[in-house]
């Protein structure tokens, strides 16, 4: 007689979906056959508990199981009609990294490579071809990756020929790939000459990389298969990561472009016009008169557009009044007459220096009353 499911996995009938999931992965881990080689009773419980979560661990399932037992989901346990969707993928999170298993065996994917690039404002901009180069590992053309010299092969001493060992950690034991044959079970007899039997060799890969207009600092190019080799297997991908210099000139904010551009006092009291650049050419930008520092005139459409789409941004000048320095005395002589022709009523020529003066005797009253 079949045991009643909530007792397999140790949990009470009104145990939540989180907690029987918890139950589920606890047990699993413990009696999965990868960690209980040979031992029949484990299996016969993986099983169990295995049946018990499919069943439990759906809505409508358990619904049919808490009215009707075990004949109200006949079949259905073991793998059946209506199994759990989610038990894939919690086996492959528990399980996914700690047990090899079969996947031991199976030749490794080459690693992945990063590479900054570093890149000026106008090549991110516009886009550029660029050739890179940068070191790697590479299938050894003598051996072809086997690591033999003569492909004579003999059977692992560290696990014997199994491909796994098993590794106490505490009070948990676990199998993991060999670590001297890397899982394969075999090793080289005679090592390759040119590799010492590692299969690979360190050598340098040159590659012409097109960088698309518009990418910006932190936006990853991928180059399928043009990472590190693997022997009998695929290799990885190469990641160009893009890093923009500091421009002299401008700062970019996204689809946005920023510059400070100096102006004299007299041009902002008077008003003028400014030849600007931008990344395509120049631009006039019309200052009108008593114009205040820091003011920001907008060029529609001179930013950047986006590596991945939209309109361009726009180009943001923001005006800095500059202090004339190194006067000659005619100019000293014509500020102090500019200056005496303010009298008494100066304030008015001066709104934000009114405004501030009043801000400020407030304050002071306030810390100093009477």
């Amino acid at each position: 007689m079949k045991r009643c499911y909530y007792e397999v996995l140790g949990v009470e009938k009104t145990a939540t979906e989180s907690e029987l999931k918890t139950a589920f992965r606890r047990l699993a881990a413990k009696l999965h056959p990868d960690r209980n080689p040979g031992d029949k009773e484990a299996e016969e419980r993986f099983k169990e508990v295995k049946e018990a979560y499919e069943v439990l661990g759906d809505a409508g399932s358990r619904q049919r199981y808490d009215q009707f037992g075990h004949a109200g989901v006949n079949g259905q346990g073991g793998g059946g009609a209506g199994g759990f969707n989610d038990l894939g993928d919690i086996f492959g999170d528990i399980f996914g990294d700690i047990f090899g298993g079969a996947r031991g065996r199976q030749a490794r994917r080459g690693a992945d490579l990063r590479y900054v690039i570093e890149l000026d404002l106008e090549e991110a901009v516009f886009g550029v071809e660029k050739e890179i180069h940068f070191p790697t590992r590479v299938v050894c053309k003598r051996c072809k990756g086997s690591g033999s010299d003569d492909g004579k092969v003999e059977t692992c001493d560290t696990c014997g020929g199994h491909g796994q060992v098993r590794m106490q950690r505490g009070i948990f034991s676990m199998q993991q790939a060999c670590p001297h044959c890397g899982g394969s079970g075999r090793r080289v007899v005679n090592p390759c000459s040119t590799c010492d039997g590692d299969g690979y060799v360190e050598d340098e890969k040159r590659l012409s990389v097109k960088i698309p207009a518009g990418v910006d600092t932190g936006d990853r190019i991928r180059l399928a298969g043009e990472g590190e080799a693997a022997a009998g297997a695929q290799p990885g991908d190469l990641y160009v990561e893009v890093q923009v210099r500091e421009h002299e000139i401008f700062q970019r904010q996204g689809r946005d472009l920023f510059c400070e551009v100096p102006i004299r006092f007299s041009q902002a009291a008077l008003g003028c016009e400014l030849v600007v650049p931008t990344l395509d050419g120049e631009a006039v930008v019309k200052v009108p008169p008593e114009t205040q520092t820091h003011r920001l005139f907008r060029l529609r459409g001179k930013g950047v557009t986006p590596v991945r789409g939209g309109g361009a941004g726009d180009l943001l000048c923001r005006v800095v009044i500059e202090t004339p320095v190194n006067l000659t005395q005619a100019q000293r002589d014509l500020l102090h007459q500019f200056e005496s022709t303010f009298g008494e009523d100066a304030s008015r020529h001066s709104p934000r220096e009114s405004t501030w003066v009043d801000a400020a005797k407030a304050f002071w009253n306030r810390i100093r009353p009477g």
